[in-house]
């Protein structure tokens, strides 16, 4: 067969992402050396806080790794390769059997921007280079290099805000402020709080606050009272972000009377209807946001998702195992809804709006511009591509939708949201994307080459805004 010489740029080279000679300036010149700040991740603050030294690249890469373990089980591996009984390294050698498969999925641009800015490693990851890759990685693993508090210093980051429940004690957060220069901070996840779906479950958690917090939560006076006190604990342990994952926010009219009696009746172990159910949800996140507004802190809200929808994999192997995909919950109205409801009485905080269905980013691109009161710059944002849209045309749908109808210039940015220590080059893949977005635009005269005002700006959304509008 003829072989054609055709000129292509080299994969994953140092102009990865960028099209043009204004997208690498902005790149190199101006965003690649920014800090990170992580303001929404789902790291294990336990991991920090013992240093923890991963023993083998299945380790540090597969465990808890959902994406990966999704696009395993779509090319045929048995699950008993995935969360199954199989030894690190036969996982790893069937994830390495997967990832030529994965080619045009954002899993291949991350898993080789993963091994070559940890391990430089620039071999393509497939069954001929598997063996070698598994030993070069664990090999280097074994260095003091690679434990989690020196990959996140090596990766640049300077905070790291995890995701938290309010009857979490922090004291891995607590003994981290001793002796780790990067502010490791909690964030406050009170999801549990108003799940009432599952009646036993719920009962079992409102238990579990009534302990922690000394108080005997019995009415939702009580329940309000007991998570203003863990709001208040975390606000001294320097906790300054609320995060919930809802399908979308509730608007609902509620009495105070009748919420009291939604508690008492989930509470003494009988079913709610869904109209109770969205009642009770939002009376409590309504609270929890005034609450918020009190503290000074900023809310986050991540819409959209439809979880756990294998009914028979949940059972076998609980949440967040990688069986959840983007819902098409209406959103708009009962959003303004909810945000005005807060904002009538100048309780609205500082929010982030994360969308999953792209279909929705005109809604959420337009919807923060109706709560900007100029007393904050970028008050409410529309926050970064979220989960299925965290790729390379998910961050730029979103980044247009909001440079379109709102001021991308106030961005925050980039966050991983992601459980794993070797998911920090998504910042770079970000910092990329957003330079060749904008270098386009300079390139067919759409915006003008001045490279001060283009440059300060690829700096504010990288790392500035996000330090001043969470007041790090």
């Amino acid at each position: 067969m003829e072989i054609k010489h055709i000129q292509t740029k080299k994969f994953l080279d140092s102009n990865f992402l960028l099209e043009n000679e204004v997208a690498e300036e902005l790149y190199h010149e101006h965003a690649k050396d920014m800090p990170i700040i992580d303001y929404h991740c789902h790291l294990p603050p336990t991991d920090l806080a013992d240093d923890r030294q991963f023993s083998n690249l299945t380790e540090i890469w597969l465990e808890g790794d959902h994406y990966k373990w999704r696009a395993m089980r779509t090319n045929g591996v048995d699950e008993k390769y995935i969360t199954g009984d199989a030894t690190a390294k036969e996982k790893f050698l069937k994830w390495a059997e997967t990832v030529p498969y994965t080619l045009c999925n954002p899993l291949y641009h991350w898993t080789h921007l993963e091994l070559k800015r940890y391990f430089d490693i620039s071999e393509l990851v497939n069954t001929h280079t598997a063996e070698a890759i598994y030993h070069e990685a664990g090999t280097q693993l074994a260095h003091p290099e690679f434990s989690c508090r020196n990959i996140l210093r090596r990766m640049n980051v300077e905070v790291v805000c995890t995701t938290d429940d309010p009857v979490d004690s922090l004291e891995h957060h607590i003994a981290l402020k001793k002796d780790f220069e990067v502010r490791v901070l909690p964030t406050f996840r009170p999801d549990k709080a108003y799940a009432v779906e599952n009646e036993t479950a719920y009962a079992n958690y409102v238990e579990a606050l009534s302990e922690v917090t000394g108080t005997a939560v019995n009415s939702f006076d009580t329940l309000m009272a007991a998570l203003e006190k863990r709001i208040s604990f975390f606000h001294e342990n320097g906790c300054r972000l609320s995060d919930h994952g809802l399908e979308r926010l509730y608007h609902e009219k509620v009495s105070a009377d009748e919420v009291r009696k939604i508690f008492l009746k989930v509470l003494g172990g009988h079913a709610l209807s869904t109209e109770e159910i969205q009642k009770f949800k939002y009376a409590v996140l309504v609270e929890l946001s005034r609450l918020y507004h009190k503290f000074g802190w900023t809310q986050q809200f991540h819409l959209g998702a439809l979880r756990n929808n294998n009914a028979r994999m949940m059972r076998r192997l609980g949440p967040d195992t990688g069986f959840d995909s983007i819902g098409d919950f209406s959103q708009a109205a009962s959003l303004a809804d909810f945000l005005n409801e807060l904002d009538s009485t100048d309780q609205l905080a500082q929010t982030i709006l994360y969308n999953l269905n792209p279909r929705d980013n005109e809604v959420m691109a337009t919807m923060i511009g109706n709560f900007n009161d100029g007393s904050v710059a970028g008050k409410i944002q529309f926050g970064s591509g979220w989960w299925f849209l965290d790729q390379k045309d998910g961050m730029t749908r979103q980044m247009i939708a909001l440079s379109n109808m709102g001021l991308l210039s106030r961005f925050v940015g980039m966050l991983t949201d992601s459980r794993s220590f070797m998911s920090y080059p998504r910042h770079e893949y970000f910092r990329r994307i957003l330079c060749n977005l904008l270098g386009t635009d300079v390139v067919n005269g759409e915006i003008p080459y001045d490279i001060d005002l283009l440059g300060g700006m690829v700096k504010n959304i990288c790392y500035n805004n996000a330090k001043e509008y969470f007041k790090f």
